[in-house]
């Protein structure tokens, strides 16, 4: 299975069209890991989701901790949440984990640990992949400029526990990388905003390679 992966768009509907423009092979799917806009509501989502929605192609998405209160209810509408639940692409299984942890800047959408440990603990299923707005603890993925490990540390104890195949996340802008924790790999395919996204294959293996626009 081929998957596009997208994190933290910000509202900047340019980069969505220069990546539809970009997608050089149809995926089967694309996952989109919050912050879809920036502090604003839902009609902005809709907005700049528009060209994603316009390919047909199966978008999956969980919101992010700066997406609008009512963007959630957007995500819902259009049939393309995963957050809080397991939906399955061609057999694949996907939980979603949106908003963030507990940060210093009181941000829309944040989640104590505990209520992240519930979230998987809910819906995961062996072999499942994990879209989370927020990355493990103590990884490439959540490490900030300033040299802080800012993530969520009820997700890093579910991968040790559970070795999901595959976790995509997003967040830390500056945090983009792909690594592995045992058997799961993590990728954080860094802000769309900014050009980038990821491209993954999954199968026995998981293949990841990180783009620029």
């Amino acid at each position: 299975m081929r998957i596009v992966a997208v994190t933290d768009i910000h509202g900047n509907k340019k980069a969505v069209k220069r990546l539809v423009e970009g997608i050089k092979e149809t995926p089967d799917a694309i996952l989109i890991a919050g912050d879809i806009t920036h502090f604003s509501d839902s009609k902005s989502a809709e907005n700049v989701l528009a060209p994603l929605l316009d390919t047909g192609i199966r978008i999956v998405a969980v919101h992010g901790n700066c997406d609008g209160k009512d963007v959630p209810e957007l995500l819902e509408r259009l049939g393309i949440s995963a957050h809080n639940r397991r939906v399955q692409i061609n057999g694949m299984g996907v939980v979603g984990i949106g908003g963030s942890n507990i940060t210093p800047f009181h941000t829309i959408w944040e989640l104590e640990e505990d209520e992240i440990a519930r979230v998987l603990e809910r819906n995961y299923q062996e072999g499942d992949v994990i879209l989370s707005h927020v990355p493990p603890h103590h990884t490439c993925a959540d490490l900030t400029h300033s040299g802080l490990h800012v993530g969520s540390r009820a997700l890093k104890e579910f991968i040790m526990k559970r070795a999901p195949s595959l976790v995509v996340v997003g967040h830390i802008h500056e945090a983009r990388c792909i690594e592995r924790i045992g058997r799961t790999t993590v990728v954080n395919p860094g802000p769309l905003f900014r050009g980038y996204y990821a491209e993954i294959e999954v199968g026995k293996r998981i293949s990841v390679t990180l783009w620029e626009l």
